[in-house]
């Protein structure tokens, strides 16, 4: 990793936290009309959706982590392309979430330097053990938003179409991985990424 590469990533780390996000896809759900909803309903959706902000945070991180540390050119650039529709879907989340009135998470700088840390961990073991913690990865965070269309509001349809989109991209992302050579994760690294995933989104929940 050469000086150039941690220049490039400590000025995306920055507009990753502070800047607003780009999307070249328009925001799912941005032509319905904005039902009415309690105060309750609207913490509940903009409190759900900083959780999504927050882990598209972390997929930034993971990803940028994991393409500067792979050893396939390939892979990299494969890392890269998905990186870059989890940025559209930190644009999405974030203006549902200023669209309900609500606000990011206070953690997301420790949440970012944590998941980069972690992505260029995986990556360092290797490639077919960074694919398939990156398809498990993306196998928990659809499970994850497959939850949250259970307890959104039915009437906020525009965070439920934003949802549903993400939903499809992880589903994809995973597939890509696993079709690149991704190795099945080994079950106690499961349960780890699973608790720990568990502690983040009950702190992000409230911070």
């Amino acid at each position: 990793m050469n000086l150039d590469s941690l220049i490039t990533g400590f000025d995306r780390g920055l507009r990753t936290l502070f800047a607003p996000a780009a999307t070249l896809r328009p925001i799912p759900g941005e032509e319905m009309h904005e039902n009415q909803m309690s105060a309750e309903e609207k913490r509940l959706s903009a409190s759900l959706m900083r959780i999504n902000h927050s882990g598209e945070i972390c997929a930034q991180a993971l990803y940028q982590g994991q393409a500067m540390t792979a050893k396939n050119p390939e892979i990299a650039g494969s890392l890269e392309k998905a990186s870059w529709e989890e940025t559209e879907h930190l644009a999405w989340t974030e203006t549902r979430i200023r669209e309900l009135g609500g606000r990011k998470s206070l953690l997301n700088p420790f949440w970012y330097v944590g998941s980069l840390a972690i992505g260029a961990g995986v990556g360092y073991i290797g490639d077919r053990w960074n694919l398939g913690f990156l398809a498990e990865t993306e196998r928990q965070v659809e499970r994850h938003l497959a939850s949250h269309l259970t307890r959104l509001p039915l009437q906020d349809e525009k965070s439920r179409a934003i949802v549903e989109q993400m939903k499809i991209d992880e589903v994809q992302h995973a597939t890509m991985a696993v079709s690149l050579g991704g190795a099945e994760l080994p079950f106690p690294a499961k349960i780890a990424m699973k608790l720990t995933s568990r502690v983040m989104t009950g702190i992000t929940f409230r911070i």
